[in-house]
């Protein structure tokens, strides 16, 4: 593996900030980039802030369907992405689609080949001189996707401000300082992997050790051989570590701390975690609009990881209330509002969508309750989402895909638990008179339009009709029971 010293980086990244400002990226413009957890990520990153560009890290599993939407909403100036990543040509497919937008952005290719590659692009050596003005702590410096309940993906916008406000606080909770080292496993293209796994090493001047496949038996020798601390990923993590340590992974005692987000964990995989490789696993819940919001203190994840989400970092509140927005009492399940530091600039182009009151109250999309310590627990849904491994799945836009298919009368898709991912996605569907439908055809047909595959389900369930009110509205209420069933028989 390759090892770069903070003097190599910053080498590296001002040679990057300089041939961004020779191509004319500066103040504000968005630099897209699509890359997995390699060095290039971190030094694009720091080359946008140089020079006073947004840094739009995106997702390596979405393709063109979702890329097209990104690239032309943002309009991005610039798009990066590997030759070659886990077999996927993604060259060829940013130069299949590039010529298809309106304003495309410049292409640069890690590993490629000629004036496009990100070493003759990037890494030549220039004397364009930075620019004196970068970027002020409130204005925005991080744009990122997230997929929810309105269809398409929503640009969250971070300021310097709101990004390293939640940082510093969770540096203070878990005790985190220059001799650590974080095992970088979980995507860099996510709040959590930016925030926590790329930017508080560089914080800390401590170091980090990319991973940018995730294979748990090679996770434990890099825990093992690097002498790593710390690292903070979605339960799934956790419970392929504790597999391949059972396997006969090897374990090292100074891998002390796992923050774990995304989903809530089972207490069984927390046990399993301190019993096998010494662990203390810790729940946390945040949002890509606020950074992790609540964590369990290490000192506490025995007593509270399983069954609480933790309590909130300092610079954040959170409170839970009824319908009509009146407080709940403690262990009353309510809607889940946050407002502090770390709260997000807003959606980009789409400040009708902020759902942020007068007095600076987010509405999370969550109901949860809050026990007699302060620690929140997620308690359930009041939108239409599911998580997946972490991932957000974008339910209306599959179901909107899925009504044009020509054997589709109507379609419902909703979550069901998974002991690995935390949640799956089934979709039960109505066919039209005449016509078939298999899980094999909605596969194919959702490849064909260029749907991510983590977004496909992995159910179908054929009804002859699906529940509704005497009004005629869906009730996912009841498809949602029913589907509980396919968890517990996995």
């Amino acid at each position: 593996p390759e090892r770069i010293s903070y003097i190599e980086l910053e080498q590296r990244v001002l040679r990057i900030a300089r041939s961004f400002t020779a191509m004319g990226v500066g103040h504000s413009d968005v630099v897209s980039f699509q890359l997995p957890n390699w060095w290039e990520f971190i030094a694009v990153s720091l080359a946008c802030a140089r020079v006073g560009a947004v840094a739009n890290p995106i997702m390596p599993i979405f393709r063109q369907r979702e890329l097209k939407f990104m690239l032309a909403f943002g309009d991005s100036k610039l798009f990066i992405v590997p030759k070659l990543y886990k077999g996927f040509d993604y060259e060829a497919m940013a130069r299949e689609m590039l010529p298809n937008l309106d304003h495309a952005p410049r292409l640069v290719v890690v590993d490629g080949a000629g004036p496009d590659s990100f070493e003759r692009a990037l890494l030549a050596d220039t004397d364009t001189a930075l620019p004196v003005r970068t970027l002020g702590a409130n204005e925005v410096m991080l744009l990122m996707y997230t997929s929810g309940t309105t269809g398409e993906p929503k640009g969250v916008t971070h300021s310097s401000n709101t990004l390293f406000a939640n940082l510093h606080g969770f540096i203070n909770a878990y005790h985190l300082g220059n001799k650590d080292v974080i095992l970088g496993a979980s995507p860099m293209a996510h709040l959590t992997g930016f925030g926590y796994l790329a930017m508080i090493p560089l914080i800390l001047n401590a170091t980090t050790v990319l991973q940018d496949i995730w294979e748990p038996k090679q996770a434990l020798e890099l825990i093992r051989d690097e002498g790593i601390s710390f690292s903070m990923a979605s339960s799934p993590f956790v419970g392929d570590l504790c597999a391949a340590t059972e396997a006969g992974g090897p374990v090292s005692p100074r891998f002390a701390n796992f923050c774990c987000a995304g989903a809530p964990i089972p207490p069984i995989l927390i046990e399993k975690a301190r019993r096998l490789m010494g662990l203390a696993v810790s729940s946390a819940w945040g949002m890509t609009e606020c950074g992790a919001v609540t964590i369990t203190e290490p000192e506490r994840c025995a007593e509270k990881s399983g069954s609480t989400d933790g309590r909130p970092l300092p610079g954040i509140e959170v409170k839970v209330v009824d319908v009509d927005g009146a407080l709940l009492p403690q262990g009353q399940t309510g809607y889940l509002l946050v407002r502090g530091s770390s709260l997000f600039c807003g959606y980009l182009k789409r400040p009708h969508l902020n759902a942020t009151d007068t007095d600076g109250w987010f509405e999370t999309g969550d109901m949860a309750f809050i026990d007699a310590d302060g620690y929140v627990r997620i308690n359930g849904r009041s939108k239409d989402i599911i998580i997946r491994g972490g991932e957000n799945i974008p339910v209306m836009e599959v179901e909107n895909l899925l009504y044009k298919h020509p054997a589709v009368s109507m379609v419902a898709i909703v979550g069901y638990p998974d002991a690995r991912l935390g949640e799956r996605a089934c979709a039960f569907v109505t066919v039209r008179p005449g016509h078939t439908f298999s899980l094999e055809e909605m596969s194919r047909y959702l490849s064909e339009n260029q749907v991510t595959k983590q977004y496909h389900p992995e159910r179908l369930e054929l009804m002859d009709d699906l529940p509704k009110t005497p009004s005629g509205k869906l009730q996912k209420f009841k498809l949602r029971e029913s589907a509980k069933v396919f968890g517990e028989k996995a």
